[in-house]
């Protein structure tokens, strides 16, 4: 059996190369820890990599845990590399806003509560791997269903859509 540094600097290693959450079972199956061990180590790796002073930390989701860098070092890294894609139109973080909200929903939804066409930005949120399709609305026409994905989770340093800030009626 592994001791606890190496059982920690396993799971740093998987999590680094994994792009996609791993769970708390793929990791118990892996490294053949006990889970209630398993989830201790975690808890402290996750409070190793808040501190402060580590540019990089520990998130939990839905699906499992997955290494970000810290939001707040995104000015750093932005003069690091070049930005490929375009920042998000008014229209698009909009169009995101409804998809993130009322999810999973149609483009016709979409398009009610915007008021406009919204074809063009889904499919520019599809590519960017922001939105992903989640099957189609039981109803005429099977409309295709849109939600957040994981991505969009990691643009904005969430690890579940419950810490999406709470909407205000108007």
């Amino acid at each position: 059996m592994l001791m606890r540094d190496e059982i920690k600097a396993a799971i740093e290693a998987i999590l680094f190369v994994h792009s996609e959450p791993v769970s708390m079972e793929q990791l118990i199956e892996t490294l053949d820890v006990p889970l209630i061990d398993l989830k201790e180590i975690l808890l402290e790796m996750t409070a190793e990599y808040n501190d402060n002073k580590r540019g990089i930390q520990l998130l939990r989701g839905d699906d499992g845990y997955t290494l970000a860098t810290k939001p707040q070092l995104s000015g750093v890294l932005n003069r690091m590399i070049q930005p490929v894609k375009k920042r998000l139109s008014p229209a698009t973080l909009e169009t995101l806003a409804i998809i993130a909200y009322r999810q999973p929903v149609t483009r016709l939804e979409i398009e009610n509560i915007r008021g406009v066409r919204s074809d063009k930005i889904i499919v520019n949120l599809l590519d960017r791997g922001l939105i992903e399709e989640a099957g189609h609305k039981d109803a005429v026409g099977k409309p295709m269903l849109y939600r957040t994905s994981e991505e969009f989770l990691r643009l904005f340093g969430l690890s579940s859509l419950k810490e999406l800030p709470d909407l205000k009626e108007a």
